[in-house]
C-alpha cells in the first residue's frame, strides 16, 4: 500500500491496528461513538463487530493515540473491557504508540560519516 491509499494524515510507516473489547453502559450508543471516532484526524479505519463486541480501528500513531479514542468512547457511555487480555493488549498498545511517536521525532545520526573535505570516491589503483 502507498500513502495515497490511506486517509489524509495517515502514513503507512506509522499506521497501527488495534482491537479492543467494549463494554456497554446504560444509555450508551456505539453508532454515535463510531461516527465521532471516524471523524478524527489520523484515523484510517474503524469498525465494530457486534457478535464479539470488539472495536477494530487503525490510525497513525503520530497524530492520534489510544487515549484520545478512549475519551470519545467514555463520552458515549462505552468502556474498554476489564478482562485481563484486553487490559494486557491496551498496555502493549500504549507502549507501541509511545515508541512510534518517539521514533518519528528522533533525528538519526551516524558515527561513520566522513570528515569535511574528505571525498567518498575511491581513487583507481595504478
Amino acid at each position: 500500500m502507498s500513502d495515497l491509499e490511506h486517509r489524509p494524515g495517515v502514513s503507512e510507516v506509522n499506521l497501527v491496528v488495534r482491537h479492543l473489547k467494549i463494554e456497554f453502559e446504560k444509555g450508551s450508543s456505539i453508532k454515535a461513538a463510531i461516527d465521532e471516532v471516524n471523524k478524527m484526524y489520523g484515523l484510517d479505519d474503524v469498525s465494530f463487530d457486534e457478535k464479539s463486541h470488539v472495536l477494530n480501528f487503525a490510525y497513525d500513531a503520530t497524530h492520534l493515540s489510544l487515549d484520545g479514542i478512549e475519551k470519545v468512547l467514555d463520552k458515549h457511555g462505552l468502556k474498554v473491557s476489564h478482562d485481563w487480555w484486553t487490559r494486557f493488549k491496551e498496555g502493549y498498545y500504549r507502549f507501541v504508540d509511545d515508541n512510534v511517536k518517539d521514533n518519528a521525532n528522533h533525528e538519526p545520526w551516524s558515527c561513520h560519516t566522513n570528515p569535511r573535505g574528505v571525498s567518498t570516491k575511491k581513487t583507481p589503483r595504478k
